[in-house]
């Protein structure tokens, strides 16, 4: 997953590629599979997977059911990112993946172009690579019947072989937190021939999320890999053939990256694919800052904008393109759970790890203020990790809640079970500094030993101040750098030595995966199921490294919420503990949450049509919106596209 300052990984991800993330193997020696399961085993053969089973598709699907199967190919749609790239390989720590750097690849259970496919169910997977997949109703294997006719880019066959590869070469060379999650997690891999490959799961572990991660995981080239020599942790700009719809045209190191359908793609006529990668083209065009970005769309250097900026949202498309419908300004309803986007606290930082000096912190942050001065009042204060949908915990805990809380002991703390969930303070909107949590923040720090010194800087028993450092991207909007600035000056009036640290785009991805800061603005993700991904974002496990953990959360408490999640046996009990975890998270507080939007902001030329209905978990528009020609023919005739 690519967590950089790009538009091309926008909101319309929101964070639904994550159980996906994982890599997989403890791997076994490639076999010959001996022959079908035993007689007495139940078996269930499918064309996709959920892990209670059900599946809004039937085999026989034409499409999915919010495309437009009629949808032309052609044209092209360009999109814009901040910063700079000098890698097209996302998945070494070195150096910096260009945008959308994985679009060339698929797995076996597909994904869409920059969103999850199907975008209109959660957690319901179809098959891509493969044609049916079979697994045990215990689920302690699966087996993948693979498509004969699938290709890479050069022509080469995808096989069985590719996949086994692939998980291999991620396991020995990719993320150390991928490898720690799945070597726990597969027993053994088999390769039973060219178009069949089985996984078989540790005995004694939650079946949750290892069907769906085995087929989510991308397949490489084997015969690439090993005729060059090329490794997965190393930075370049060579890239191996993909079997997917795009595959890369021209590279610009940090100017643009053009993507080109692939002509002779294997899958154009697959179910899965109608109605789908209808755009020629997809063309990322890299920009300094945001200020530059902005005016290249105005001037037709690209073509869309999924805006993120409110202050431009409110106030910047007034320009005549605008007005005279050369550019369409619309807000799509999104359905899917926000991002959980703030101010998150590094947990390693000695300091930080006093709760009380994280809450007198939080109490600087005015959203209220923020909200109207500096958004225009279009955002709402988030304050659940799974906020606005049926998972977001309220008020004091109670029926199935309250006795699975009970049911966990002495991990649950006292509070927890008695309280109301966490929610964010509130504060003036008409004073940056509101004096109430002011005095409430001079309390916490005065309990926690900072007090006031002769120059007003809050100050330990050894005279040494009460420093912060807020690590930020330089070429971030001007509206979050002035949130933040707004937010570092009330630290400061509070007695905190607040430091922003802005940094160039490299600096800021090297930081931010080597967990070099105090704070810095960032997310998580929301979870409207379990899996093993979960463990990932906000376990222990790798909570010492992992690049999706960035507060570095190890509690307790919240393992074991996950792992009774993934050993619930229905969808209620699933749901109960999805709940609980929510409320044990706010209850953590390593995040200051910010704001939401419940709408995609969009803007682009118009020369694109959609679907009039836009699926709750995807606005898909480099995956399913389509180019209309003689529009396109009609803006290049006014001079309205360069």
């Amino acid at each position: 997953m690519n967590r950089s300052t790009t538009q091309a990984m926008s909101r319309s991800s929101k964070g639904m590629h994550w159980m996906h993330w994982m890599a997989f193997a403890a791997f076994g020696a490639a076999s010959v599979w001996a022959g079908a399961t035993s007689a007495q085993e139940e078996t269930i053969k499918s064309h996709g997977y959920s892990f209670f089973g059900e599946l809004s598709y039937d085999a026989d699907y034409p499409h999915f059911s919010y495309v437009n199967p009629d949808a032309p190919k052609g044209g092209e749609i360009s999109i814009a990112t901040l910063g700079t790239f000098d890698s097209m390989n996302p998945y070494t720590r070195k150096g910096r993946g260009g945008a959308l750097a994985t679009v060339m690849y698929e797995s076996l259970l597909g994904e869409g172009v920059n969103v999850q496919a199907p975008a209109d169910v959660y957690a319901e997977y179809y098959c891509l690579l493969c044609e049916t997949l079979e697994y045990d109703v215990d689920k302690n294997w699966v087996i993948f019947y693979m498509r004969p006719e699938a290709r890479f880019s050069d022509g080469t066959p995808v096989t069985a072989h590719d996949v086994a590869f692939s998980q291999q070469l991620i396991l020995d060379q990719g993320l150390k937190s991928y490898a720690d999650a799945v070597s726990k997690r597969i027993q053994n891999i088999e390769v039973i021939d060219d178009h069949t490959i089985k996984y078989e799961f540790t005995p004694g572990i939650s079946r949750r999320s290892l069907i769906e991660v085995v087929g989510g995981m991308s397949v490489w080239s084997k015969k690439w890999y090993e005729e060059t020599g090329a490794r997965l942790d190393e930075s370049r700009l060579e890239t191996s053939p993909g079997s997917g719809a795009y595959m890369i045209d021209e590279i610009d190191v940090n100017r643009r990256i053009l993507y080109k359908r692939n002509p002779d793609y294997w899958g154009n006529d697959l179910p899965f694919n109608q109605g789908r990668n209808n755009f020629d083209k997809i063309r990322v065009e890299y920009f300094g800052d945001e200020n530059s970005a902005f005016e290249a769309f105005k001037a037709g250097e690209y073509t869309f904008r999924n805006e993120g900026n409110s202050k431009q949202w409110a106030s910047a498309y007034d320009f005549p393109k605008v007005k005279n419908g050369q550019i369409i300004k619309d807000e799509i309803p999104d359905g899917a759970p926000p991002t959980p986007v703030g101010i998150v606290f590094n947990l390693g930082r000695e300091v930080l790890k006093d709760r009380r000096v994280r809450e007198a912190v939080a109490l600087g942050f005015n959203f209220e203020w923020t909200n109207e001065s500096l958004q225009y009042g279009l955002f709402k204060q988030r304050a659940s990790f799974n906020q606005d949908t049926p998972l977001m915990a309220q008020g004091v805990p109670e029926g199935d809640e309250l006795a699975f809380l009970q049911s966990l002991g002495d991990l649950v703390p006292a509070e927890l079970l008695s309280e109301e969930v966490r929610m964010p303070h509130t504060s003036s909107a008409t004073r940056l500094l509101d004096r109430r949590n002011a005095r409430a923040a001079a309390k916490l720090l005065d309990d926690a030993g900072w007090a006031v010194g002769s120059d007003g800087m809050r100050r330990d028993e050894t005279g040494a101040p009460l420093r912060l450092t807020f690590l930020m991207n330089s070429s971030g909007s001007a509206t979050l750098s002035a949130v933040v600035e707004n937010f570092m000056s009330n630290l400061r009036a509070m007695g905190v030595d607040a430091v922003l640290e802005r940094v160039d785009a490299s600096q800021y991805t090297a930081r931010e995966r080597d967990r070099d800061y105090d704070m810095v603005f960032d997310q998580y993700i929301p979870f409207l199921s379990t899996g093993g991904g979960l463990q990932q974002v906000y376990g222990s496990e790798a909570a010492s490294y992992s690049l999706f953990n960035p507060a570095g959360l190890a509690s307790p408490l919240v393992d074991e919420i996950i792992e009774a999640s993934q050993r619930a046996t229905s969808k209620e009990e699933t749901d109960t503990t999805l709940i609980a975890l929510d409320r044990a998270l706010r209850h953590e507080f390593f995040m200051i949450p910010v704001w939401y939007n419940d709408v995609h902001w969009t803007a682009y030329y118009n020369q694109y049509e959609r679907p009039e209905e836009i699926p709750a978990y995807g606005l898909g528009y480099l995956d399913f919106w389509w180019y209309n020609a003689d529009k396109g023919a009609a803006l290049r005739a006014d001079g309205a596209l360069r």
